[in-house]
């Protein structure tokens, strides 16, 4: 069977196309930024941290300095503020209003970079457009670093259903290998770190279910709902590899979200994308 493309993907899902202008939007800006790319921390210094469960960017004893990366997310913010072109006039008005809140805010930089992980009182305007530049600028800066640390760790010590890199919650999973030794890596939709997590387990309330509940739906190229029995909550399941850059990307499948809320199931998952999903199509 052949591959689908993005372009590909779009065509056969035209209702994405709006979300997926915006990003690309987005995305170019971000080339034209300097970003820079983080220094790999010390893992033996962080080793203690890691096996007792503190996330490696929250860890002190890593020291990740994310300001630089501060500084590109308001850098960013603010091109695509003062020249929007015909898709990212969508997004012109909350860019405009972010730009200029960051640019009144003090230190914005390092407080920027705390708010992305949960950790400063900042109350920006437009708070969903920072989080989504935030992190797409943080996922170019952090990449050595995610890289070096996915060869470091033993992902059987961490076994946890949040990042280990940022300690985000999954956005989306994937099934990897074949039977019997087949995985399941949750995905962090901000940093793009993969990792181990038991295959019967839920990642949202910890039910531990000899089988999921598990919805495929013909034609969405391997992709998956796996809801859990319990808390009801799902996550999107992609099963298979080597188009993980399509598959995993989560607003290349915004619309198995909307099956998922027809079916009574709750996205318990994090995602970068909080618009309303039917507006977003009807675009």
């Amino acid at each position: 069977m052949k591959r689908p493309t993005r372009e590909g993907w779009l065509e056969a899902h035209p209702y994405l196309q709006p979300v997926a202008a915006v990003c690309a939007e987005v995305d170019r800006a971000a080339r034209d930024i300097e970003i820079g790319s983080a220094p790999v921390p010390s893992f033996a210094a962080y080793d203690a941290d890691f096996r007792a469960g503190v996330a490696l960017l929250r860890s002190r004893a890593a020291a990740v300095d994310l300001a630089p990366a501060g500084r590109a997310t308001v850098s960013l913010a603010a091109r695509l503020a003062a020249a929007p072109s015909a898709s990212s006039g969508r997004i012109a008005g909350e860019a405009s209003a972010l730009a200029e809140g960051l640019r009144r805010e003090p230190e914005a930089a390092p407080r920027v970079a705390e708010w992305l992980l949960g950790e400063a009182s900042l109350e920006p305007p437009a708070p969903g457009l920072l989080r989504y530049l935030g992190w797409t600028v943080l996922a170019r800066y952090l990449a050595p670093v995610v890289a070096a640390f996915e060869k470091w760790r033993n992902d059987e010590l961490w076994l946890r259903p949040g990042c280990p890199a940022c300690g985000s919650p999954p956005a989306m999973a994937q099934l990897v290998g074949t039977d019997p030794g087949r995985k399941r890596l949750l995905v962090c939709g901000g940093c793009g770190t993969r990792w181990q997590f038991p295959r019967t387990k839920c990642p949202f309330c910890g039910e531990d279910a000899q089988e999921l509940s598990v919805v495929t739906i013909e034609g969405e190229g391997g992709l998956r709902l796996d809801s859990c029995r319990s808390c009801r909550g799902y996550l999107k399941t992609y099963d298979g590899q080597g188009q993980e850059d399509l598959f995993l990307a989560d607003w290349t499948s915004l619309h198995l979200d909307l099956v998922a809320h027809d079916r009574g199931l709750e996205r318990r998952a994090a995602s970068l994308f909080t618009l309303d999903l039917a507006a977003a199509f009807d675009a």
